[in-house]
């Protein structure tokens, strides 16, 4: 079992509450706008990150993270990217790779809205964890935590901080 803290639109901010949960996890995904590398150099020194660029990261960022990442966490394929819409109307960029090849977990970020929802179309589960930042128009600071057992996908958990003010 692998126990997830997935987080996305840091913009650059980090502190205690956040790597709190992160000692929690066994992994950690970041679905873009990170901000800040500070962020991202804090997580992998506790652990193991996978995470994407986003529209507001540097060139030293977009160097370091790809735009999309595919991978399989123990039996199951997850995408993350930064900007991809949700389900039915997913964005021109991931689309038609979704048709092609859909993973089992399709994640993004940018909207800073949490929404995880369950494509039946393409049996993939859509996950937005919100953002966990200070910038932005969102008023809750989010983030989800969830486990994968082989293939299945459970324990799902809304991380909610306050008011950003």
């Amino acid at each position: 079992m692998t126990k997830i803290l997935l987080l996305s639109d840091t913009h650059g901010y980090i502190d205690d509450a956040i790597l709190k949960h992160v000692k929690q996890a066994d992994e950690v995904w970041h679905a873009g706008d990170i901000g800040d590398l500070r962020v991202t150099d804090s997580i992998k020194k506790l652990k193991p990150l996978r995470a994407v660029y986003g529209n507001i990261d540097d060139a030293k960022a977009r160097v370091e993270f790809p735009e999309h990442n595919r991978f399989f966490c123990e039996g199951v394929d997850v995408w993350i990217t930064h900007i991809g819409g949700y389900p039915p109307k997913y964005n021109s960029r991931t689309r038609n790779l979704i048709k092609g090849n859909p993973p089992r977990i399709f994640v993004c970020g940018h909207s800073h809205i949490l929404k995880v929802m369950p494509d039946k179309r393409y049996n993939l589960l859509h996950m937005n964890p919100g953002a966990v930042g200070k910038h932005g128009f969102h008023k809750t600071r989010t983030m989800l935590r969830f486990t994968i057992d082989g293939k299945v996908i459970d324990n799902l958990e809304i991380i909610e901080f306050p008011k950003r003010y």
